[in-house]
């Protein structure tokens, strides 16, 4: 049988178990009702992406723990609220929405995750937009782990196959769960990131293998291949979406994780991970862009027996921009260009209740006034997408704890968000050559988060 064939097949059964078992995401109940243990046992703040050991080790041994029930492996999230920009955007950034402020509903996610066999298991996230109106897939992690000897010493090796490069990582220093765990889609963000950074997210599907050796060093390697037009479809997503990849694109991750104090109290780890992509703007030309994602990140908890935690990520992701297809095509200036994206943030949660953060964001790279035109609000009157800032953020999460009522089957989680610039696509005043200053984007968001 050729290989195309198996590729075919196994996309064909990922999808299958995705559609027929029915942005960034949260605790599932299921996993809870499975574990016979509340979200909290996992997560830092009751329910949310941040992971605690138990939550690491859950997750890297396949979603397979499990001395609690096993009902229906469902869960439904829903998130949304009230998005205020300090300005009016030139247009409303939606269908149907204001171009200031806006009360929304901005997904409605439904989750299969479940332990499968032994050493199966899968997370799967479908989603509906609120905001595009519009059913497709998200976030899906299937996995195959086991714990054996390696080298002489305890690991625990695995598969992993899924849709959005770093959702399989353990760590909240990858983009896939990084602070601050939900945002507004109504209101402006940074104009350019990293490939890595989202840029691939459903519109691949990927394996990776990976190993953890005596719960210290973690080593993972795998690709990623672009869906066809008639799998994106099969996904609920268009033509349109497609990123055309060319080939496969290489993914590494690499980590190393240690614990300080009498019990383990103070937990660090530092790592590396990246990706090389090649994209194919114009399927009908050859010419191709590639972008080279190289980043260093780290991680810091503080979990002592008293009821307050912090946790510290940072990360620094460096992308080469080779744009051959580009530019011979008339889309920018410069054949080879660079971006950086710098990210630090640090949180205090008390009792996995109350929880206070601040975010620091940091992107700057190459000039180029053809990539980078003046346009209103999203635009560069400069040619530069330098963009830096800030996001606040405080929590009250009442319920997903041991006592809570309703336990595990109702969580909820709500906050209120500010995210301010201090510089947005190269300045901070008629950054877009359309009088627009970067502080006019600073936003406010007040937000509900609810998984049953």
């Amino acid at each position: 049988m050729h290989l195309r064939h198996y590729r075919g097949c196994a996309l064909a059964l990922l999808v299958f178990m995705v559609i027929a078992l029915p942005r960034i995401a949260s605790a599932v109940p299921s996993f809870a009702r499975q574990t016979g243990m509340p979200c909290s046992q996992c997560h830092t703040l009751s329910f949310g992406p941040a992971l605690t050991a138990y939550g690491r080790q859950f997750k890297l041994n396949g979603y397979t723990f499990g001395e609690g029930e096993h009902p229906m492996p469902l869960a439904v999230m829903v998130q949304g609220g009230f998005s205020r920009t300090d300005a009016a955007q030139p247009d409303a950034p939606a269908p149907h929405f204001s171009n200031t402020e806006n009360l929304s509903v901005d997904q409605v996610s439904l989750f299969v995750a479940t332990r499968i066999t032994d050493h199966i298991g899968m997370f799967s996230q479908s989603t509906y937009s609120g905001v595009d109106r519009h059913f497709s897939w998200d976030n899906t992690d299937i996995r195959y782990a086991r714990p054996l000897t390696l080298f002489g010493t305890d690991a625990v090796v695995g598969i992993s196959v899924n849709n959005n490069p770093t959702v399989q990582d353990l760590w909240n220093s990858t983009p896939a769960w990084a602070y601050p765990y939900i945002t507004s889609p109504l209101v402006p963000g940074a104009s350019a990131s990293p490939i890595i950074s989202g840029g691939l997210a459903q519109l691949v599907l990927g394996a990776t293998a990976y190993t953890m050796i005596h719960d210290h060093v973690y080593l993972e390697a795998g690709a990623y291949r672009g869906l066809s037009d008639r799998w994106l479809g099969n996904v609920g997503l268009y033509p349109d979406n497609n990123a055309h990849v060319n080939g496969a694109a290489p993914y590494w991750r690499a980590a190393y994780q240690f614990t300080k104090g009498e019990h383990g109290e103070h937990y660090f780890s530092v790592g590396t991970f990246g990706m090389d992509v090649k994209l194919q703007p114009d399927p009908t030309v050859p010419d191709t862009d590639r972008y080279t994602d190289v980043a260093l990140d780290a991680t810091y908890q503080y979990t002592p027996e008293a009821p307050g935690a912090i946790l510290v990520n940072a990360s620094l992701i460096h992308e080469k921009q080779q744009l051959n297809a580009t530019f011979n095509g008339g889309g920018s200036a410069n054949a080879i260009n660079h971006l950086n994206a710098l990210e630090l943030d640090a949180s205090y949660s008390y009792r996995q209740t109350w929880s206070a953060g601040a975010g620091l964001f940091d992107i700057s790279g190459g000039r180029d006034l053809t990539l980078y035109g003046a346009a209103p609000l999203s635009g560069s009157n400069n040619g530069s997408p330098d963009t830096r800032g800030y996001t606040l953020q405080f929590e009250c999460v009442p319920l997903g704890k041991m006592q809570s009522w309703g336990r595990p089957w109702v969580n909820l989680r709500v906050g209120v968000q500010y995210t301010g610039y201090l510089r947005f696509n190269g300045g901070s005043s008629n950054y877009d050559g359309f009088g627009r200053s970067a502080s006019q984007n600073n936003s406010l968001f007040l937000f509900s988060w609810m998984a049953f």
